[in-house]
C-alpha cells in the first residue's frame, strides 16, 4: 500500500517592495499582453508561440503558449480581479507534465511604494511529488518569481 508524506499541495511565495502605486503595477498584471516586460518566462523560449483570449484584460482573459522544453506549453486565465489590491489567475500547464495550479498577486500600499506578493499554490500530483525527492517546486520557481518581481519593479518604477 503507498503512503503518501507532507501535505497534499505545495504553496511557493515571494514579495517585494515597489517604489509605484498599486494602481500602476496591476496595471502590468492585468493585461497579459504587458506580461512580455517582465514575465521572467519569457525569455526562454525566443520562438516561443502566443495567443491571448478574451477581453484585452481583467477577468476572462487568457494567454497561452506553446515553446521549447523548456517553456512547454500551458494556459493562464484571469479567474478574480480586485482591482488595484488582488488579482488570481489560473494556471494550467499542458507540457512537460500537466497540472492546474492558482496564482495570486496581492499588492498592499506601503507608503509611497506597494508591497506586492506573489503566490502559486497547487496539488502534489505524482510528477511534483517525484520531482520533490530531488527538489522543491519553491526551490524550481521561487528563483523566478523573484527575478519577476525584479523586473516587474524596474517596469513599474519607470
Amino acid at each position: 500500500m503507498a503512503t503518501s508524506t507532507g501535505p497534499a499541495t505545495f504553496e511557493v511565495v515571494r514579495e517585494a517592495t515597489i517604489a509605484a502605486s498599486p494602481d500602476a503595477i496591476f496595471d502590468q498584471l492585468e493585461d497579459f499582453h504587458r506580461w512580455m516586460a517582465w514575465s521572467p518566462w519569457e525569455s526562454v523560449d525566443p520562438n516561443m508561440a502566443r495567443t491571448f483570449g478574451g477581453p484585452e484584460s481583467g477577468v476572462g482573459a487568457s494567454y497561452e503558449w506553446k515553446g521549447n522544453r523548456k517553456a512547454g506549453e500551458g494556459r493562464m486565465e484571469i479567474v478574480d480581479s480586485s482591482r488595484p489590491s488582488s488579482l488570481t489567475v489560473g494556471l494550467s500547464f499542458l507540457k512537460p507534465f500537466k497540472s492546474h495550479n492558482t496564482v495570486v498577486f496581492t499588492l498592499e500600499p506601503a507608503g509611497a511604494a506597494t508591497m506586492v506578493t506573489w503566490s502559486m499554490t497547487g496539488p502534489k500530483t505524482f510528477v511534483t511529488r517525484v520531482m520533490g525527492i530531488f527538489t522543491s517546486m519553491d526551490k524550481m520557481v521561487g528563483p523566478d518569481f523573484e527575478k519577476g518581481l525584479a523586473q516587474l519593479k524596474v517596469v513599474a518604477e519607470a
